[in-house]
């Protein structure tokens, strides 16, 4: 059963300012994103544009917004295949188990300058 949908827009010129800002990213990604959009060399602002939507998207899947968990504690992953889907760490999986949450759909898309990203929660 569908329990929640939730979709976001950013725009990558946000995530251009954010890069230059000491400390920023870190506080708002997971490491492994952040080492996974730094490989990406001239795109990486365009990874993180599109990994903060899904986060974005995740709240309003479950309703919470981004309260009751740090953003750093959901890391959007690719599998073998490109496939994107969301790993939830710490506070973040306490809350999606409460919610009810089973498994997250994620898809991702960007143009030029924004990024979009929806989640499908079923339960």
């Amino acid at each position: 059963m569908i329990l929640g949908i939730g979709v976001d827009l950013i725009q990558v010129a946000r995530m251009d300012r954010w890069v230059s800002q000491e400390g920023l990213l870190e506080r708002f990604f997971h490491p492994g994103e952040l080492a996974d959009a730094r490989s990406r060399g001239a795109s990486m602002a365009l990874s993180l544009a599109v990994r903060y939507a899904a986060k974005e998207a995740l709240g309003k899947a479950m309703g919470t917004g981004l309260q009751h968990f740090s953003l750093r504690e959901v890391q959007v992953v690719n599998d073998a295949a490109g496939k994107p889907g969301i790993r939830l760490h710490g506070q973040a999986a306490e809350t999606f188990a409460r919610f009810g949450g089973e498994r997250i759909h994620l898809s991702l898309t960007h143009e030029l300058d924004n990024a979009i990203a929806m989640v499908v929660i079923e339960g």
